[in-house]
């Protein structure tokens, strides 16, 4: 999965803003990122998390949080 699309989701099935490393944290252990194939998790998702608010699908919420832009149906 990329990290952008990880990070919807995680962001999605929180209903709430959360700090980058509570994304990272949520989307790793729910096997949505995989550090055995990405050298940079980190490095990754900051870097899809900063193209999603340029691209409109994310919205920084404070200081390293991010929530969607809105509200996806599923």
């Amino acid at each position: 999965m990329e990290a952008l699309d990880a990070a919807v989701e995680v962001l999605h099935e929180a209903g709430e803003p959360l700090h980058w490393t509570v994304i990272q944290d949520r989307a790793l252990r729910a096997g949505h990122l995989d550090p055995f194939t990405s050298p940079n998790v980190r490095r990754e998702l900051l870097s899809a998390l900063r193209r999603g608010v340029s691209d409109g699908v994310l919205r920084s919420a404070g200081r390293g949080v991010y929530e969607l832009a809105a509200p996806t149906e599923r």
